[in-house]
C-alpha cells in the first residue's frame, strides 16, 4: 500500500492531509516532463550560443554564456511559469502538458496545487516583467545597447530577491510542502532548480555592479579633465 493509501489522500503532495478536490493524477511520466524540460531549455541555449557567435565578435564566451542564461529565463518565465500564473486555479485536474508540468513540480512545493497567494503573486510578477525583460536583455547585449547592463541589474535583482522570498516563505511554514530530504522532489526540484535563480543572477549582479562602476569612472575622469581644461 502506497503513502497516499495510507493517510486517505488521493494525491502524492504534502503534507499528506492536504485537502485537493479536483486532482487527476498525471497521464506522463516524469522522465517525459523533465525531458520537454530540460531539451526545449538546451535547445534555447544552443541557438542563443550560435546567434551570439555569429552577430558579432565582441562578445567573449562568458558573456554570450550570460545571454543564453537569459533566452533560457525568458522561455521559462514567460512561457511555463506564464501557464501558471494563468492557470494556477485548474492545474490539479487539468491534463495539459504544462499543467501536468506543474503538477509534477509540485512534489516538491504542493503549494502550487493549492494556487497559494504567495506562489501566485510571485509567479505572476515573473512572468509579466522579468520574462518579457530577460528577451529584452537579450537583444541589449546581441545590439550593444548601452542600458544592456542595467537591465541585467534589475532582471538579476528581481529573481535573486524572488527566489529568496520562495525559500524564507516555506522555511517559515517548515517545509511542510514536500518531503523532507527526498533527493529528487526534494535537492533537485525545491533546492537545486530555485538556488540558481540565487547563484546565477548573483554572480550577474556583481558583473553588473563592475561594468556600470567603470563605466561611471570614466564618465566622472572625463567630467574632471574637461574642468581642468577650462
Amino acid at each position: 500500500m502506497d503513502s497516499s493509501s495510507a493517510s486517505g489522500a488521493h494525491h502524492p503532495y504534502w503534507p499528506r492531509d492536504l485537502s485537493i478536490p479536483t486532482y487527476v493524477a498525471n497521464n506522463r511520466s516524469m522522465s517525459e516532463i523533465l525531458v520537454f524540460l530540460f531539451s526545449v531549455s538546451g535547445l534555447f541555449m544552443l541557438v542563443t550560443w550560435l546567434i551570439t557567435g555569429q552577430a558579432t565578435s565582441r562578445l567573449r564566451t562568458w558573456r554570450r554564456l550570460a545571454v543564453c542564461w537569459f533566452a533560457v529565463c525568458g522561455f521559462i518565465h514567460s512561457v511555463i511559469e506564464g501557464w501558471f500564473s494563468l492557470y494556477y486555479d485548474i492545474i490539479p485536474g487539468d491534463q495539459s502538458f504544462l499543467s501536468q508540468l506543474w503538477k509534477e513540480y509540485s512534489k516538491g512545493d504542493s503549494r502550487y496545487v493549492i494556487a497559494d497567494n504567495f506562489t501566485v503573486c510571485m509567479e505572476t510578477v515573473t512572468a509579466c516583467l522579468w520574462g518579457p525583460f530577460s528577451f529584452w536583455a537579450v537583444y541589449a547585449f546581441l545590439c550593444n545597447k548601452p542600458y544592456r547592463f542595467l537591465l541585467q541589474l534589475i532582471i538579476s535583482l528581481g529573481q535573486m530577491y524572488g527566489a529568496v522570498l520562495y525559500f524564507f516563505t516555506e522555511h517559515r511554514d517548515g517545509y511542510a510542502h514536500s518531503e523532507l530530504g527526498h533527493p529528487i522532489y526534494f535537492w533537485f526540484y525545491f533546492v537545486f532548480m530555485n538556488t540558481l535563480w540565487i547563484v546565477i543572477p548573483l554572480v550577474l549582479i556583481v558583473d553588473s555592479w563592475r561594468q556600470l562602476a567603470a563605466a561611471q569612472s570614466r564618465t566622472d575622469n572625463t567630467r574632471s579633465h574637461k574642468s581642468k581644461k577650462k
